[in-house]
């Protein structure tokens, strides 16, 4: 089993990653000389937004029960937005169907809101907050990589990335309605 000292920065490393490339396939798609890009993102972005939704979920099932980090409340919050996802991907991609956008981005803008407000919360600990405290606080950093990666940071990574996506798709399919006479 791999430990949580090499998981870390591996899963942190990717959680970045991932949002640079979703940015740069929104950028690149606008270009006509990279009409592949286009392909693959229509026909492929969902599994993209998939991968990253299961991954997440992965990498958050791993720190509670492998790593025995209890979730704290906002991070159980972020759990509800992401374990949905995931699965209503996976239904759509395993039956070929386009999942309405309409709950992707419902589900990943609620997550990354809880995602920003919570990793602020790791950031400026001392505030007046919306977390009960429960059995962890809300500010406790159970992952701290490179000076500013923690669990909040990288689920919204992850519901970044997948809103990304999302809008690339968006973009993709109104270029190619846009571009044929």
């Amino acid at each position: 089993m791999i430990s949580e000292e090499t998981f870390s920065p591996l899963i942190a490393t990717l959680s970045i990653s991932v949002v640079l490339v979703a940015l740069m396939a929104i950028l690149v798609a606008e270009l006509r000389p990279f009409e592949t890009v286009r392909v693959v993102l229509y026909d492929h972005a969902q599994k993209g937004m998939l991968t990253v939704a299961a991954v997440a979920m992965a990498s958050s099932l791993y720190y509670s029960e492998v790593a025995n980090f209890t979730p704290c409340e906002l991070c159980w919050f972020q759990r509800i937005a992401m374990y949905p996802l995931a699965v209503l991907l996976l239904v759509a991609v395993a039956t070929r169907d386009r999942l309405g956008s309409r709950y992707v981005v419902a589900l990943a803008a609620i997550g990354l809101s809880i995602s920003i407000y919570h990793y602020q919360l790791q950031l400026f600990p001392d505030q007046a907050q919306v977390c009960s405290g429960g059995v962890v606080s809300c500010t406790v950093k159970f992952v701290d990589e490179f000076g500013f990666v923690s669990i909040p940071f990288m689920a919204g990574a992850g519901f970044l990335t997948i809103l990304l996506l999302q809008v690339a798709e968006w973009r993709v399919d109104f270029l190619f309605k846009h571009d044929r006479p």
